[in-house]
């Protein structure tokens, strides 16, 4: 099983600790599956154009295939001005409409304020069911209080980054063995 964690910002340090946490929860666990984590602020991904993601090349041609790739998402977002960054937005408009078909997509949301809690359901959620993911229905919201010099101090977002891990990983297993068995069906 393939996993990437998209960190989704090209600024700021929160989500990329929080992505880390989610990769180390991850490869403890399940040593055996194979995660690649993506920051944003590591990548020179170009903007979108209209073109297939195929036809990008370089760091926008290596994000976009490597999503496309796997088998389960971790999202990680901060929230901007109450909505995700344009940095995220743009790897979507990078993918085909399709391109969470048969994917498992699970998110981290960290944010200043517990004013932006429902971000993610009025904003994220819409985006990725266009796109045919199928979510993990919770998702951990990370506050500005809950972290101390680039680190999460708060053991019960400790807690539940380790719980969507493993919803993530479970329910990929689960929709991989339900498309196995539904295919296995058909005399072709």
């Amino acid at each position: 099983m393939k996993i990437v964690g998209l960190s989704g910002s090209i600024v700021g340090s929160k989500t990329r600790t929080a992505m880390n946490a989610a990769k180390k929860a991850l490869t403890e666990k399940y040593p055996d599956l194979e995660m690649t984590l993506i920051d944003l602020a590591d990548y020179d991904v170009k903007f979108s154009d209209g073109r297939n993601f195929l036809d990008y090349e370089g760091d926008t041609g290596f994000v976009t295939k490597t999503i496309m790739e796997a088998d389960a998402i971790i999202i990680g977002t901060p929230i901007f001005q109450a909505s995700i960054p344009a940095a995220l937005k743009n790897i979507f408009d990078l993918l085909p409409v399709n391109a969470f078909r048969d994917k498992v997509v699970s998110m981290l949301v960290t944010a200043g304020s517990p004013k932006h809690y429902l971000v993610a359901d009025l904003q994220l959620k819409p985006i990725l069911s266009y796109m045919k993911a199928q979510i993990v229905q919770t998702y951990v919201f990370i506050e500005e209080r809950d972290f101390h010099q680039k680190e999460i101090v708060n053991d019960d977002v400790l807690h539940r980054i380790d719980r969507l891990v493993e919803d993530t990983v479970v329910l990929t297993e689960t929709f991989k063995k339900v498309r196995e068995d539904k295919k296995a069906e058909y005399d072709f």
